[in-house]
């Protein structure tokens, strides 16, 4: 049959499928006048000159002298965005009738419910020193681990990237902690579970980065002894409360967001430049060195190093099933490091069930959250290799007797012993993986007593497991295994699980005749951790057995008893009190149990007759705390008792002709005990004009006591030649101040700044066993070739640099090689004349945070600055003396390029010529992004946003980067500079 239906024009089928599309928004369009007003929701009084904004569009009006608004709205949209200046902004439905709009007061910020331990609170009602940062204000980007979410962002927290590695760990520090050898790190606690510290095999000490930021809603910092003492153990250096996102009321949203970025080197280890190196070879060197020299030009840091590839992608259900509010999110995070093979990624699973009963007396939180991370490491020496090979070589050679890779090789044929490793060889020859699993998970019940609402009963059963576990593998070829023959081997599974039940009850009462407020808690805690690992035997590539690492099995337990108590009166007059006691299974039964009491008053003088009124001043608090927390982590489980150790194979003692295992004594101290620290807080909380200007002051002093350090013993005392034993005092104060403005606030415009401040101190009172003997030296901290050069004394700074006075030519300025003054006095220059000079740890720290808005774009950016930290350059001292360029006769090392400025023929170990001033600026951050609001019916929301991390570094430091763990600075892998795009959609 003959089909006689002309083919329609595609000009015409497509304009009418456009027409079929916007039809929907074609309906819209035809507009629809509202009218309303808005007025304050305490007092009912009419807003004048209040902003409404028909959300996802550039439309909007004002309200008039009454209030009252009347306006079109076109399009799609079905929210109004209302705002004025000294009240939260609200959005609204569109409804038919007239709508009245109710804005709060910003003061009812004040009212804003805070986490704190076992429980919450208004932030009103708080005394002790406590800040939180919510979801909306962490920081942005490519965020691999929580930690990074807040850097910067609190007074008082120093929290630093251990390297530039994409499976790095991170270094956190509250008020710069409390102990010495013990833990300095805060406890952690994740929905109710405090976590405990350290990694896992496969891991390393990035524990966190097993948590999903993209899962947290806020995270909240306990800094004074009156808001941590409620958690009495571990609660010394601070605590961390990170609340995850959970399910809440109404329709499904559905939220999607991905990003995506590229990382490249910033900042190199200053070593010299191939013309620079042939040079100063050709005017320096011997023959035998100059014939070393070649005809390339190799990079080598572009042999080793990569621009490397990130991703983040998440995606969210949350809304109501029936009954059941829920939110399910998964996500996906992978990134490249900046040395070939390191990567990391992760998946994360996430399901959260909050449901309510019985007019919400009864309520339910399920909450589990899975991990599986896969881990690839590169090879630590490539790093320094990279810097110190022979730029003149090429990368391959014509045989391929080591896998194709120049290596230097001796008269025999054979790599040279000690010699350094081609730096591509290193990398590509190189395998190691882990793989990493974690569930945490918790189940929550508070029960609001229907014939005694004023009491809720809570209980908390939880769990966190994680196994991790990896495999190494170099090749026969590599040579760097030469002599062993390569690698072939696999480590673990260490299995952690970390197991809590908590129960406790709460008594809420306000008293109206009195005036009063009475809030009471009491409850308990049980905790226990176990750690295993089998033993496992590292092989070369070939199967043979190489050493042994014997098996492991560490357990612990803490009990805990605590109670609180709330007072206040009138809103004015505040009372805090709390008492924890703790019993841990790593002390004796004689040391066993601590006792941890704190106590705090705050007066709200803005609730006061004179200053209530007042229209400047909308929020003045005086705060005053004390309180003593305790630590017994970072030590081990069994220092208290006597541990007999078996020897493993080619440690074995020969007995009637036979090699046999051996069993020998470990040192211990029998009457270990707690680490105690007494601290005193006082603080000043300020809020003014509607709160658009709030901040506050925190002036604080803390006193360990008992300290839990590694001490020298006294010979034939012990089983080693030091011990882990409670001897002597840390003193530390410090000043703190953050603010918080909102300069412009219209219709168009928003800026709002965030500002913190922070000056600290810490010095070291005691280190002596016998009370009253002579100042105590002991030499901390990493080494090179076996010098260490950081120093606990009394009466100091802990860590300071422990060297010699650097002298110089008074005529050209130029230090003189192994010139150094005698500060004693006594003629020789010998370890009495080493001085305690600068410290690791910065004077001030501060943090700068700001975005401006306009209409639909946000511009904003954080800042960070350390004044007065100091570090040791290791790199230029290693690698910048004559002698570092050949240590035998067949391979030349490249020079640091301060060799040209002191000429030194050997290394200066402990000059004080390589302390560096390393004070700092630092953009963490910059991004600029657009709302571009709803957009159909079906996207709610869509937010696209360009960011760079790590956008500049302003320092007179002169090596890789100012800021490194232990304030040394040697073969670092440097921080990347980040340039992402991020793109967020809600349904």
């Amino acid at each position: 049959m003959k089909n006689n239906n002309k083919t329609l024009p595609k000009w015409l089928y497509v304009s009418l499928m456009g027409c079929m599309l916007t039809l929907p928004l074609s309906v819209w369009s035809q507009g629809k006048t509202i009218t309303g007003s808005v007025v304050d929701a305490d007092d009912g009084n009419p807003l004048m000159g209040a902003t409404i904004m028909v959300e996802g569009s550039k439309d909007g009006t004002v309200t008039d002298m009454d209030g009252n608004f009347k306006m079109n709205v076109n399009g799609p949209s079905r929210k109004l965005s209302v705002s004025y200046l000294g009240y939260d902004t609200q959005e609204v439905s569109i409804t038919n009738g007239t709508l009245v709009i109710k804005l709060h007061s910003t003061q009812r910020n004040l009212n804003e419910v805070v986490v704190v331990g076992y429980g919450t609170t208004r932030r009103s009602d708080l005394t002790g020193s406590v800040s939180t940062v919510q979801s909306k204000d962490f920081n942005k980007g490519l965020v691999s681990s929580p930690e990074q979410l807040i850097n910067g962002k609190v007074a008082g927290v120093q929290i630093m990237s251990n390297s530039g590695s994409a499976t790095a760990g991170a270094t956190i520090r509250i008020r710069g902690g409390a102990s010495l050898n013990a833990s300095n790190d805060p406890l952690i606690v994740l929905d109710g579970i405090p976590l405990e510290q350290g990694g896992i095999s496969g891991n390393g000490s990035n524990f966190l980065s097993l948590i999903n930021p993209n899962d947290i809603e806020s995270m909240t910092v306990l800094k004074d002894a009156s808001s941590t003492a409620i958690y009495g153990s571990r609660a010394s250096n601070g605590v961390i409360i990170i609340t995850t996102k959970k399910g809440a009321k109404g329709k499904l949203r559905v939220n999607f967001s991905t990003t995506n970025s590229l990382q490249t080197r910033t900042r190199m280890i200053d070593m010299m430049s191939r013309d620079e190196f042939v040079n100063t070879i050709n005017t320096q060197g011997t023959a035998t060195q100059r014939a070393l020299l070649g005809n390339d030009n190799t990079d080598w840091n572009n042999q080793v190093y990569r621009t490397a590839f990130g991703t983040d992608n998440n995606l969210s259900l949350s809304g109501t099933a029936g009954f059941l509010p829920f939110r399910v999110s998964t996500g996906f995070y992978s990134q490249d490091g900046l040395v070939r093979k390191d990567n990391a990624k992760r998946w994360t699973g996430n399901v959260v069930l909050n449901p309510s009963f019985f007019q919400d007396h009864l309520k339910l939180t399920l909450n589990v959250k899975g991990t599986y991370n896969k881990n690839s490491f590169y090879n630590g020496s490539a790093i320094w290799a990279a810097a110190t090979f022979n730029p003149t070589l090429p990368v391959y050679a014509d045989n391929t007797t080591y896998g194709g890779y120049n290596e230097a090789l001796d008269a025999s044929g054979v790599p040279v012993n000690g010699g350094v490793c081609n730096p591509r060889g290193l990398v590509d020859q190189y395998d190691s993986r882990s793989t990493v699993k974690r569930l945490i998970g918790s189940f929550d019940v508070d029960y609001k007593l229907h014939f005694f609402p004023d009491v809720k009963l809570h209980a908390t059963v939880g769990t966190d497991i994680a196994r991790g576990e990896g495999t190494v593998y170099v090749p026969t070829t590599a040579a760097s295994n030469f002599s062993t023959l390569g690698l072939d081997y696999g480590y673990g599974p260490q299995k952690n699980t970390n197991q809590l039940m908590t129960l406790y009850a709460n008594y809420s009462h306000y008293f109206e005749p009195a005036r009063s407020n009475v809030e009471v808690t009491a409850g308990y805690d049980y905790q226990y951790w176990k750690s295993t690992t089998p033993m496992y035997v590292t092989r070369n590539a070939k199967g043979d057995e190489l050493s042994t690492v014997k098996a492991s099995d560490y357990r612990h337990v803490l009990k805990s008893y605590y109670g609180r108590l709330n007072y206040s009166f009138d809103s004015r007059y505040l009372l805090t009190a709390t008492l924890r006691r703790d019993g841990t299974s790593r002390f004796s039964g004689d040391n066993r149990w601590g006792t941890f009491p704190s106590v705090a008053l705050g007066w709200t003088m803005t609730q006061e007759k004179w200053l209530k009124d007042s229209k400047v001043l909308s929020n003045l608090k005086l705060r005053a705390s004390y309180g003593v927390t305790g630590q017994q982590d970072g030590i081990g489980n069994y220092n208290y008792l006597p541990v007999y150790t078996q020897s493993v194979a080619g440690a074995e003692a020969m007995m009637n002709g036979e090699y046999i295992l051996t069993y020998r004594p470990e040192a211990y101290v029998s009457n270990l005990k707690w680490e105690t620290t007494k601290s005193w807080d006082f603080g000043l909380d300020f809020g003014f004009l509607g709160n658009r200007i709030t901040g506050s002051l925190d002036y604080y002093t803390r006193k360990t006591e008992d300290l839990l350090a590694t001490v020298p013993s006294a010979a034939g005392t012990n089983f080693a030649k030091s011990i882990l034993t409670n001897v002597g005092n840390v003193d530390s104060h410090g000043l703190e101040a953050s603010l918080n403005v909102t300069p412009i606030q219209t219709k168009d415009w928003q800026w709002n700044l965030s500002y913190n401040i922070t000056w600290e101190q810490m010095k070291v009172k005691n280190l002596s066993l016998v009370k009253g003997s002579q100042t105590t030296n002991v030499l901390v901290g990493p080494s090179i070739d076996s010098y260490q050069f950081q120093v606990l004394s009394e009466g100091y700074e802990p860590y300071m640099f422990y060297l010699y006075h650097q002298l110089y030519d008074p005529a050209t300025g130029k230090p003189i090689e192994g010139a150094y003054a005698d500060l004693n006095g006594d003629g020789v220059i010998n370890s009495e004349d080493r001085y305690r000079y600068k410290s690791p740890a910065p004077d001030v720290m501060m943090g700068l945070s700001t975005s401006l808005r306009w209409r639909s774009l946000t511009l904003s950016t954080s800042l960070r600055a350390n004044i007065g930290n100091y570090v040791y350059n290791g790199m230029a001292m290693n690698t910048g003396a004559w002698e570092t360029v050949s240590y035998n006769a067949y391979q030349l090392n490249n020079l640091n390029r301060s060799y040209l400025a002191t000429g030194f023929q050997t290394r200066q170990h402990l000059s004080d010529y390589y302390v560096e001033n390393a004070s700092f600026v630092k953009m963490d951050n910059l991004s600029l992004s657009y709302d571009f609001g709803r957009l159909n019916r079906w996207i709610a929301d869509l937010t696209v946003s360009a960011l760079v991390q790590n956008v500049f570094t302003i320092t007179n430091y002169d090596g890789v980067d100012p800021e490194v763990p232990n304030g040394m600075d040697s073969s670092f892998y440097p921080r990347p500079r980040t340039y992402s795009l991020s793109i967020g959609l809600q349904f």
